[in-house]
């Protein structure tokens, strides 16, 4: 079983017309779920809702209740690097919430998450996803650069609670983290697939540069951003086929 996660109804909306799911959706709580078969393959598709909460919910219910051996999460992000464009598709290779600490002196210092703060050390580099999905990564991004107009790269995503219109702090999780990308979700997806064990594929396009015209260009951009990341889900499942098959 594949669980497969995204967060809005523009990133449902392009998974489901590529995937052919059952059209009735079961709900667990607020969240949604749509089963199939692909390939031979059981899917499980949730629409978890935006934030941290919810996707660690719809995370443990897709691993739970579906048994699902991998996740992937597919939607939007926000970019933190200027010199990548919107419309770039980014492969999380590595992830870390960054909103979670200690605040004192009326600034929050950024600790590693689970961990009790105080005392903690800042966090200064993201977690590193596992080797095998790294790996999967790079064939992915072999097959799909010549179908997208955008750059593909593998980088590191950065996951907080609010939205990010704010260039000065954009600038600041750029230097201190290195991260490519920022969103609300996948940085706790991350930590419940660590958690059960189970290997978590990340696939953001960048729907705007995350600073102060962030809220403008958004809405214009994310049912491009939401169709590529969906394009590279459905690569992605057929890499797992072709090498089940394989074995």
């Amino acid at each position: 079983m594949y669980g497969i996660l995204c967060a809005t109804p523009e990133e449902l909306s392009a998974l489901a017309e590529r995937l052919h799911l059952r059209p009735e959706a079961r709900s667990h709580g607020p969240t949604r779920v749509w089963t199939g078969v692909r390939r031979g393959a059981e899917i499980a598709l949730a629409q978890a809702g935006i934030g941290k909460v919810n996707a660690a919910a719809a995370a443990t219910l897709l691993l739970d209740r579906f048994e699902a051996e991998r996740l992937i999460f597919s939607g939007v992000a926000g970019g933190l690097d200027p010199d990548l464009p919107v419309g770039t598709v980014l492969f999380a290779e590595r992830l870390a919430i960054h909103d979670y600490g200690i605040v004192s002196g009326g600034k929050l210092t950024a600790t590693a998450y689970g961990v009790i703060p105080v005392g903690a050390p800042p966090l200064t580099e993201l977690l590193p996803a596992q080797a095998e999905v790294v790996r999967h990564f790079h064939a992915l991004a072999e097959r799909v650069r010549p179908q997208l107009e955008g750059p593909v790269r593998l980088g590191g995503v950065v996951t907080g609670d609010y939205f990010l219109n704010c260039a000065q702090t954009r600038g600041e999780l750029r230097a201190n983290l290195r991260a490519e990308a920022i969103d609300m979700e996948s940085g706790a997806v991350h930590e419940v697939a660590q958690a059960w064990g189970k290997p978590l594929y990340v696939i953001r396009t960048l729907s705007d540069l995350a600073g102060e015209e962030s809220h403008l260009t958004y809405p214009e951009m994310a049912a491009m951003a939401a169709a590529n990341s969906a394009l590279c889900v459905i690569e992605l499942l057929d890499i797992f086929e072709e090498e089940r098959k394989i074995k």
